[in-house]
This record gives structure tokens, C-alpha cells and sequence, in this order.
């Protein structure tokens, strides 16, 4: 079992996650002050790369980029991508 936890999967899930979910936010904040805003294209790769939980998350959170199916889409992939990688653990 704790070979399970200790693979750099779990480190790369957290950090795609973590920094997919911190990009929603700055891209928010930039929202509401008018200024230069993250790429779209970035935050949908990130996104289907493995980062769908955080985006999500920071999606219902932040209420940022609700309307956009496309995000919704890609950060199921990205959920998806991240299962997939942790039923290969198993």
C-alpha cells in the first residue's frame, strides 16, 4: 500500500491539479480587474493533461468560465486521464 501513495503519479496529479486549479483563479482575477488574461488554449490543456479536478473545482468555486462547455468537456477529460493513470497504479 505504500508503494501505492509513494509513486510520482500521485506528485504529478497534485501539481497539475494544484497549478490548473491556481490558473482558474488568477485568470479570475485578472477578469475583474480588465487586465491581460490567461490563453484559453493553456488552461484547456492543462486541463485534459490530468488537471480537470482542480479546474473543475476551481470552476464551481470561482464561478469562472461556467458558460463554456468546452472547459466542462476538457476538465471530464482531464478527470478521466486522471482515473486512468490510477487504475494503471493498481
Amino acid at each position: 500500500m505504500n508503494v501505492f501513495f509513494a509513486h510520482p503519479i500521485w506528485f504529478y496529479l497534485l501539481l497539475v491539479n494544484g497549478y490548473v486549479f491556481f490558473l482558474m483563479a488568477y485568470d479570475k482575477r485578472r477578469a475583474q480587474k480588465h487586465q491581460w488574461r490567461i490563453p484559453e488554449s493553456n488552461m484547456l490543456f492543462m486541463g485534459i493533461i490530468g488537471g480537470g479536478l482542480g479546474g473543475l473545482a476551481a470552476q464551481r468555486l470561482f464561478r469562472h468560465k461556467t458558460l463554456k462547455r468546452k472547459f466542462t468537456i476538457c476538465f471530464i477529460i482531464g478527470i478521466l486521464f486522471d482515473a486512468a493513470l490510477v487504475f494503471y497504479l493498481l
